[in-house]
């Protein structure tokens, strides 16, 4: 099993913790990028010190040295805050990439890497994990915009998301992140690796759940393991099998296709 993350261990585009981004604000036209990482890095390190429900950005951005004119401008509520969050982590996994040939590795990285996005500002996202199981609104809020990003991580891992069957694995791999996060709010291991066994059991059943969709179920095995093959989830067992001697019956075929 490959590294939490991968590639993606290093993350030099994601924010550092907030006192090692003080110094961004000092700086003679601080880049949009500079603002939003202190800005964010400061409003989780509230967080976790405060809970999320007590969070003030005004006072987050006082504490980063950050410019609140800037900050009214970019960030007009908390729900923005976490919009931004969301867009950064999907950007860290989607530079860092992956190296492996098969898509359901690459997509594994990507969720890792996710994940590891996450493990920086740890503290104040249980926070706000905890505080969302009483504030339907952004619930509702980080509901749209995760569905979004596990659409661009199927997609960053060459996983077609488009068309009936797209939403669906796309609705899944977002099924897939909130168990995994579950897993994560307890992982207390330096290389998360209940996160890792988590998201490996994750994509296994979002395998076979695809493979029982109306219209599937009732194929021919070998029809039935083709549409993972076409999307590159599993490989192609066909084409290394070294065909039967001639003379001994052929095995009866499976009831359902090897994942």
């Amino acid at each position: 099993m490959p590294p939490p993350g991968g590639p993606g261990n290093s993350l030099p585009e994601f924010p550092a913790p907030l006192d090692r981004l003080r110094f961004a604000a000092h700086l003679t036209g601080m880049e949009d990028k500079q603002l939003d990482q202190a800005l964010v890095a400061a409003v989780f390190s509230q967080a976790a010190l405060r809970g999320w429900a007590d969070v003030n950005i005004v006072e987050a951005a006082r504490d980063a040295d950050l410019p609140l004119d800037r900050v009214r401008a970019r960030f007009p509520g908390r729900g923005a805050v976490l919009l931004r969050f969301g867009i950064m982590a999907d950007q860290a996994a989607l530079t860092a990439g992956s190296n492996e040939p098969n898509p359901r590795e690459r997509l594994f990285d990507l969720v890792m890497t996710r994940f590891d996005a996450l493990q920086l500002h740890r503290a104040g996202i249980l926070q706000l994990v905890r505080a969302l199981r009483t504030d339907p609104a952004t619930s509702l809020l980080l509901y749209s915009a995760t569905l979004r990003s596990m659409k661009w991580l199927l997609d960053g891992a060459g996983i077609p998301s488009n068309g009936i069957v797209g939403g669906l694995r796309v609705h899944g791999l977002l099924a897939l992140w909130l168990y995994a996060l579950r897993a994560w709010e307890n992982d207390d291991s330096p290389d998360l690796s209940a996160t890792m066994a988590a998201v490996d059991r994750g994509l296994d059943r979002a395998i076979r759940a695809e493979n029982m969709l109306p219209g599937r179920s009732a194929a021919p095995a070998e029809e039935a393991a083709a549409v993972f093959v076409d999307a590159g989830l599993v490989e192609d067992a066909s084409a290394s099998e070294t065909p039967p001697d001639p003379d001994p019956p052929a095995p009866p075929k499976p009831d359902a296709p090897p994942l």
